[in-house]
């Protein structure tokens, strides 16, 4: 069972920053595949960024590209989320995922067997 902690969110004008971490226990975490997502009120979860489980493949939606940036620090057992010059449009709730196992699309929420509780980034204009 692995368990994933987010911290970091909070509110920001538009333009600022803002990096957001998550802590994993409980499992192996060098060896799980690491994604965000969010989800804004009445919206859908969607995805945000994901990282391979040794930190050499990431990926983006399209509208954080440039602007988002993932990692991994294997050793600490956690992923982060940098996120710059941050728009209204991502406020929203970010949440963790894990797979310890092989991810075939990593833009889809199936594929991720663990998720945290989320931690709430609200970008004012």
């Amino acid at each position: 069972q692995v368990q994933l902690v987010e911290s970091g969110g909070g509110l920001v004008q538009a333009g600022g920053s803002l990096r957001l971490s998550c802590a994993a226990s409980g499992g192996s975490f060098s060896s799980s595949n690491m994604a965000w997502f969010r989800q804004a009120p009445r919206q859908i979860r969607e995805f945000v960024a994901a990282i391979s489980w040794n930190g050499d493949f990431t990926y983006y939606e399209d509208s954080v590209k440039g602007r988002f940036t993932i990692s991994r620090d294997n050793a600490k057992n956690t992923v982060y989320l940098q996120m710059s010059s941050l728009k209204p449009e991502d406020t929203a709730v970010y949440y963790c995922a894990a797979s310890v196992g092989r991810v075939i699309q990593p833009r889809k929420l199936g594929e991720y067997d663990y998720w945290g509780q989320g931690t709430q980034v609200t970008v004012s204009s």
